[in-house]
């Protein structure tokens, strides 16, 4: 490649993590002066901050007014595993899976609580399994968009409005940025960390009707930690989805999150969140076919993720290396961007193949997306050579 001298402007916000993402433009620390510190959670005010966060996540998202909406500890993680350790075993399960996350849920169902009636339905990174395979009659746990491999599924015509199964669907780095159909979803989780650029720690937990009809008439054969039960004495602990959390929660990041979902109201809601991803997604496609050495590791623009955006690198030079090599110059890549303090954590995730991972939620500008290009392409050709030395 030729020379490119380096740039000279700089992305504004350098924070294209997935995870804790960009906070939302015009955050300052200031913002969160009303946090109710030195106060109960259990307090009038505690639980009214709580209440209100619950009540503008149901506004913003249009989740339907008979599902419950849960604050949970211990992240999308926490939420994902009250839902699969209180609600799976009575009837058999497909698993989905393409990146990481999702094969995690794999391991925990059959290794942890191991089920035997399991089917897994598997597809490498950049791609999706037939989704036509997933039977009605069976519960079904997959992922809305693969954070590690930047796919997602591409609607939920796939899944039975007649299915007597459950859906469990984590929507971590899917929810305020892409539309959920919350007809063909049971369970669904996110934490706030990820699309409105929240404080980590928390997980949310939505259930459908049918979600807690399976509550009140199964019980797991195994033994229920404290922190995932969700019934007592046969019934539905309301109050966990009225603000009354099961552990103490963290009322600077509630004000943090509150904050965010006020800037969701003002900017227009869902619509706009999901317009400035599909924005950010659109201004790194035209990016990357003008670049040439960049390429998405979801081939299939129906599937490719406008949030967690992983590329990989297509240059004939360095795509022919093996593993080892590629990983090489990527991290090269890296280090120089992260040394010039233009982009901060943009590596592909430990687990998927070597490349890129840059976050285009809605919290980030895309004027700091068009200033970072040049970088990358500066970068690129400084660290393209590190490939003949690995």
């Amino acid at each position: 490649m030729t020379a490119i001298a380096k740039p000279a402007v700089r992305p504004h916000f350098p924070h294209f993590s997935s995870g804790p993402c960009a906070k939302r433009p015009g955050w300052t620390l200031a913002l969160l002066a009303d946090a109710a510190l030195g106060r109960s959670h259990r307090s009038k005010l505690g639980k009214a901050k709580l209440g209100e966060l619950i009540d503008r996540t149901r506004a913003i998202l249009d989740i339907p007014k008979d599902y419950r909406i849960g604050i949970v500890p211990a992240s999308d993680t926490g939420a994902v595993e009250m839902a699969l350790w209180s609600l799976l075993g009575a009837r058999g399960v497909d698993l989905l899976t393409w990146e990481s996350f999702g094969a995690g849920w794999v391991t925990d169902v059959i290794k942890q609580l191991k089920l035997k009636d399991v089917r897994t339905f598997e597809a490498p990174y950049g791609q999706l399994p037939d989704l036509s395979q997933v039977k009605s009659d069976r519960d079904l746990v997959f992922t809305w968009n693969g954070t590690t491999s930047g796919v997602r599924v591409p609607n939920g015509d796939w899944i039975s409005a007649n299915r007597e199964g459950l859906t469990i669907c984590d929507a971590t780095s899917a929810a305020f940025a892409m539309g959920l159909p919350w007809d063909k979803l049971d369970v669904t989780t996110w934490s706030w960390q990820k699309v409105l650029g929240g404080e980590a720690q928390h997980g949310m937990l939505v259930l459908s009707p049918r979600a807690v009809e399976r509550l009140l008439s199964y019980t797991p054969p195994w033994p229920m930690p404290k922190i995932f039960r969700l019934t007592q004495g046969g019934k539905l602990i309301e109050g966990l989805f009225k603000g009354e959390t099961i552990n103490t929660p963290s009322m600077l990041a509630v004000e943090d999150q509150l904050d965010a979902l006020k800037w969701a109201e003002r900017i227009g809601g869902l619509s706009a969140l999901v317009a400035r991803s599909e924005a950010n997604l659109a201004t790194i496609e035209r990016w990357a076919a003008r670049a040439g050495w960049a390429g998405f590791l979801a081939a299939d623009k129906a599937i490719r993720s406008c949030t967690s955006v992983c590329l990989t690198i297509v240059d004939p030079a360095v795509a022919k290396l093996d593993a080892e090599a590629r990983a090489t110059v990527s991290k090269k890549l890296v280090e120089l961007l992260e040394g010039e303090k233009v982009a901060y954590d943009i590596d592909a995730y430990r687990d998927a193949p070597p490349g890129l991972r840059i976050w285009a939620g809605a919290t980030v500008e895309t004027r700091d997306l068009e200033a970072l290009f040049p970088w990358l392409d500066w970068a690129y050709a400084q660290a393209r050579p590190a490939a003949k030395a690995a």
